[in-house]
């Protein structure tokens, strides 16, 4: 063996077939190993069973489709996620979280699950943020203007925006593209600071002519993203 191939042996690290080690650095990098992500949520704790569903299913759902571990404390209404090893999504823990969020704050399960679909966000507008005086009703009133009579201006603000929208204690959550969600935001905050819902309906109204054409160049560029990532 000439000093070429002696040290060539030497700093490739050869198997005992004569064939190159793979480097730790090239091996195919994992986004989440058992344990390695987690997220902590609290919610209320009288929605602590919708989450966990009948028979544990809802929670058995958000793992199936998360691949991840939930553990919830019935008593505080505190929410453990955590990677598994068959984490696969390196925001599956955060889509995970974002779905009990969005239970806790009001949505039944099914519309929850609008956040597994790519694109989609959750968004929690605190009220006492918004509300404008220090009056002990002004929560109660302006939780009324944004439900409306029978439900019907939530239901306006979801059919103009495409949100989907839940009012729950002192929070109003929003799920949808972020476009859809800071149009129905808006909406929102306008009519907690006052604004008549007349006012409210013609922005929506307005909005919603732009909305359409400026989700689908939203999806489109998202799908290319998706493209990109997956090819490299």
């Amino acid at each position: 063996m000439d000093e070429f191939e002696r040290l060539l042996k030497k700093y490739e690290r050869l198997d005992k077939d004569g064939r190159p080690l793979v480097e730790r650095h090239e091996e195919e990098i994992t986004y989440a190993a058992e344990g390695e992500q987690e997220e902590f949520v609290r919610i209320p704790k009288d929605r602590v069973a919708v989450v966990i569903g009948k028979k544990g299913q809802t929670k058995k759902e958000i793992e199936r489709r998360t691949k991840t571990k939930i553990e919830i404390d019935s008593e505080t209404g505190e929410v453990f996620i955590t990677a598994t090893k068959e984490t696969d999504d390196p925001l599956a823990v955060w889509k995970a979280r974002d779905v009990v969020m969005a239970i806790g704050r009001g949505f039944s399960p099914e519309r929850a699950f609008r956040l597994f679909n790519e694109g989609e966000v959750l968004e929690v507008v605190n009220l006492t943020d918004v509300v404008i005086g220090n009056d002990k009703n002004a929560l109660p009133r302006v939780r009324g203007r944004i439900i409306g009579r029978k439900g019907r201006t939530r239901e306006i603000i979801e059919e103009m925006s495409g949100a989907d929208v839940s009012v729950y204690g002192k929070t109003v959550a929003i799920i949808g593209n972020p476009i859809q969600v800071e149009v129905a935001k808006t909406a929102i905050e306008k009519l907690a600071k006052g604004s008549p819902h007349g006012v409210v309906y013609k922005y929506l109204e307005r909005r919603k002519k732009d909305l359409e054409l400026e989700s689908m160049s939203y999806y489109e560029a998202l799908g290319e993203e998706v493209e990109k990532n997956e090819e490299e």
